[in-house]
């Protein structure tokens, strides 16, 4: 009884305690209670935030995006709440923010901020697409990992990827996408399902309403928007409302060039019928009356004349209304150096010009137009600036600048600076921009900003293959920003010393067949003042004796060829600054080693070659020289040596005759025991072999005189032509010609300098001085003897079409046909009688690589000695910009 009672105490004691901590408790949330009690528009001082919820970032960054100040005054409710929640909300990082009152002491207020953070992407998974567009969707939309994903976010990929396919056709493409979030809900995996569905074609175009303009016409003019046809290949029938709309637009321009200024679209239906997957596009058209050019009066103009004015509009009183026209030889927008009333005005530094045509008077169907000028003070060029350019000098750039400051203002010489730009290849030419700033109409100055995105300037080649008996490897290296003057700057190796201009380039080739050494360096502007360039460049090349038969190189039989050539070039101003000329000389040592081809009569022995050459070329190419979309290139050279034949004395007619040969060499020929002259002997100083018959020297005795110092000139022409033709398409013809001539017939043409015509254009390890001329569709050197030829003859046509122009790498594709043949000789030279090709290719261009191509080609000849035609041919291109 006792211990119960006991237990029955303790009982009692451990109620009465709890009833007390619960009596505290109570006491203590009243006490608290008051203290958090709110008074409607008094002010506090913000004493503390703690920040609660699920959020990555630490208190104080979270504290700094709301803009409260720990002991400031702030009212609840008020502003600083208000525009707290706004900043959060507007970073787009969280979905959900609330702020409480924690506790009020007095004066002072304490806050909770209550934030969950958007979750972030963790991994996406794009299904009903290939690969290659998986990847460039996931590219476009920059779903990254780590990307904030919310509503926003979700939202513009699906409407992006359901345009995407729409603008391809896909006019039925719906998108879903599902997200996962983990167990801690702060990322989430991305699944996006594309059910694209059929592509959706135009069945028909139909026009209404159109007397005098032939649906034909209209749908011609249609450029984006097509009717499926069988026979429609590069051109599908899909229905894009974007270009539909410009080509509603295209077709009110067609009317205006054709006189009818006020036709309009009346209405237009596009009617899209599921069952079918079709469309039908119905379009009616207001064709208005013909009108006719009436009178045309300038007004405001002092500085040309109405007559010099006319003369560039050339549009005369009666002639059918073509607001196209109009509108271009007023302000051509297509082409930024037509020749126009504006760009007249804009050379000749009237920057602040405008010219306005105002149709002042219709009568029945004439129109006549008032050409309001306002010519405006001329502007001069103030400042001159450049930026972009970290790695090369200024002077580099401000020497090809045409714009000059104090020289009038030549819109000209502003498109023409941006082509010299371009055509250094240091920078990209489709980034160059000049930004005319600063312009002062009251001081008739402007400062022009240029601004230039460089771009990787040096080549590497590093290769191997197998090819010309064995392993061949290459190292080619090219520096297109070289600076010479800092090469033994340590700190300018960046890791070479770049910046001058300058351009070094060395290449190294070696197999078990043939080993190649060269080096060049140019200098664009000698001086540094004017543009006069420097050049030189030494070469040697080994070639052993190949034989194809057992596949063996002998070390013993070899051909040499050393080259040295120094040269020179300067920019002309007539006929007008599009010309440069350029001179060289140059020496080559050809060495024969027991190297017996049957290309010479010699297989021992050496040749000579001191040649000038002159080059005169007329380049107006476009901005970039990659892929140029306009102009020209023309070029006229010639290359030959002194008339040795006109003063040594020699009578090349005669050369091998004995006693021509015993006058010239002052040699006593050994005779036997009757007198007679041996017919074969060896010359005990020389140790050659002379053999004689019948009082002849031997044809490669004749020959190693003949060729010892090369005699002959050749001529060579170059043209090149670029023409814009749609859009991105564009065209490039070129025609070539060349003719290795002799001075003397008597001594006739030299082994070397000869023309190889087909294949890809490449030496193809046959280094024997030979000029290479690229055919695709037939063997390397299939169209040209196998001592090559004396004249050739090359037509082509390639339409070009850019893939992408970005500076990272340059991709364009292209079609072709090409023509061409050699000849042994002028008298057999026929320039239609050609072998003729036809194929499709890929050019890249990579900063670092320079060059890259590929070939399919189909020759439609067989070359000569064959009877069958040449077919496919596939040709891998290295280095060539052609």
């Amino acid at each position: 009884m006792e211990k119960l009672a006991n237990k029955l105490d303790k009982l009692t004691m451990f109620k009465n305690r709890i009833l007390f901590l619960f009596i505290l408790l109570l006491i203590g949330n009243t006490i608290n209670a008051q203290e958090t009690t709110l008074e409607k528009g008094k002010e506090y001082t913000l004493s503390g935030v703690e920040v609660t919820g699920k959020v990555s970032f630490n208190e104080q960054t979270v504290i700094t995006f709301t803009g409260l100040e720990i002991g400031s005054k702030i009212r609840i409710p008020g502003e600083e709440i208000s525009l707290a929640i706004t900043k959060l909300w507007k970073l787009g990082l969280f979905n959900d923010v609330n702020f409480y009152v924690k506790k009020i002491e007095g004066e002072s207020i304490f806050l909770e901020l209550e934030l969950y953070e958007l979750p972030k992407l963790n991994d996406i998974k794009i299904k009903g697409v290939k690969k290659g567009k998986r990847e460039d969707i996931v590219k476009e939309t920059e779903l990254s990992k780590g990307k904030i994903v919310n509503d926003n976010l979700l939202t513009n990929t699906k409407n992006y990827i359901e345009n995407k396919f729409k603008k391809d056709g896909y006019f039925n493409t719906k998108v879903t996408i599902n997200t996962l979030a983990d167990s801690t809900n702060t990322k989430v995996d991305m699944v996006v399902f594309i059910d694209k569905g059929e592509k959706v074609k135009i069945s028909a175009i139909n026009f209404v309403g159109n007397e005098q303009l032939v649906d034909k016409k209209l749908k011609k003019s249609f450029k984006n928007t097509k009717e499926k046809k069988i026979y429609r290949i590069f051109k599908s029938s899909k229905f894009v409302k974007d270009k539909y709309k410009e080509d509603l637009e295209s077709v009110i321009t067609k009317y205006k060039e054709k006189g009818y200024r006020d036709a309009r679209v009346v209405s237009e239906n596009v009617v899209y019928d599921k069952e079918k997957n079709k469309i039908n596009i119905d379009v009616n058209i207001e064709e208005g009356r013909k009108y006719y050019f009436g009178d045309i009066r300038f007004l405001g103009n002092t500085v040309y004349s109405d007559q010099a004015l006319n003369s560039i509009l050339g549009i005369k009183r009666g002639e059918i209304y073509n607001g196209v026209m109009l509108e271009k030889r007023i302000a051509d927008k297509t082409s930024p150096d037509a020749e126009d009333v504006t760009n007249l005005y804009q050379n000749n530094g009237y920057l602040w010009s405008n010219i306005n045509p105002v149709e002042v008077k219709t009568e029945n169907d004439t129109i006549d137009f008032e050409i309001r000028i306002t010519e405006g003070p001329i502007a001069y060029f103030n400042n001159i600036t450049v930026k972009g350019n970290d790695k090369t000098n200024d002077k580099v750039i401000y020497r090809e600048l045409r714009t000059r400051p104090g020289e009038k203002w030549n819109k000209d010489l502003v498109i023409r600076s941006v082509r010299e730009l371009g055509q250094l290849g240091f920078f990209d030419a489709e980034a160059i921009r000049p930004e005319p700033v600063n312009m002062d109409p009251a001081a008739g100055t402007v400062d022009l900003d240029w601004t230039v995105v460089e771009k990787g300037s040096s080549q590497v080649e590093l290769q191997g293959g197998y090819g010309a008996g064995g392993f061949i490897g290459t190292l080619g290296l090219s520096f297109n920003n070289f600076s010479l003057k800092n090469i033994f700057n340590k700190k300018a190796y960046q890791p070479l010393p770049m910046g001058d201009g300058q351009k070094m380039s060395l290449r190294l080739q070696a197999s078990q067949g043939f080993q190649v050494y060269s080096l060049s360096f140019t200098e664009p502007w000698l001086g540094g003042k004017k543009p006069i360039s420097f050049f030189t460049s030494i070469s040697h090349s080994k070639q052993f004796l190949y034989d194809y038969r057992t596949r063996n190189v002998t070390s013993e039989k070899s051909f040499n060829i050393s080259t040295l050539t120094v040269g020179y070039g300067k920019r002309l101003k007539v006929p007008d600054d599009y010309f440069s000329i350029s001179n060289s000389v140059s020496f080559s040592y050809y060495d024969l080693n027991n190297y017996n081809t049957g290309l010479f009569t010699f297989g021992n022995g050496a040749s000579r070659n001191l040649a000038f050459s002159t080059t005169l070329t007329r380049d107006s190419r476009g901005l970039d020289p990659i892929f140029p979309d306009r102009g020209s290139n023309f070029s006229v050279s010639a290359k030959f040596s002194l008339p040795y034949s006109l003063f040594n004395g020699i009578d090349y007619a005669n050369l091998g005759n004995k006693e021509e040969y015993k006058l010239r060499n002052k040699t006593v020929f050994p005779t036997d025991s009757n007198g007679n002259v041996l017919p074969v002997y060896v010359n005990a100083t020389g140790g050659n072999t002379f053999n004689f018959t019948e009082g002849v020297a031997d044809q490669s005795l004749v020959d190693q005189e003949r060729f010892k110092w090369l005699e002959f000139y050749k001529v060579k022409f170059s043209g090149d032509w670029y023409t814009k033709i749609y859009k991105k398409f564009v065209l490039r013809t070129r025609a070539e010609f060349g003719f290795l001539g002799a001075y003397n017939s008597d001594r006739g043409i030299v082994p070397f300098e000869r023309f190889y015509v087909g294949g890809d254009g490449l030496a193809n390890y046959s280094l024997d001085g030979r000029e290479v001329i690229q055919l695709r569709g037939y063997p390397n050197n299939s169209l040209s003897s196998s001592n090559g030829g004396t004249v050739y003859n090359k037509y082509s046509m390639e339409l070009r079409y850019p893939i992408t122009m970005k500076q990272s790498a340059k991709i364009y594709a292209m079609s072709f046909l090409e023509a061409g043949a050699a000849f042994d000789n002028f008298k057999t030279f026929d320039p239609f009688k050609v072998q003729r090709a036809a194929g499709v290719g890929l050019r890249v261009f990579m900063p670092a690589f320079g060059l890259l191509g590929i070939d399919f080609a189909h020759g439609f000849d067989p070359v000569p000695g064959d009877t069958v035609k040449s077919g496919w041919q596939t040709h891998f291109i290295i280095g060539q910009q052609f």
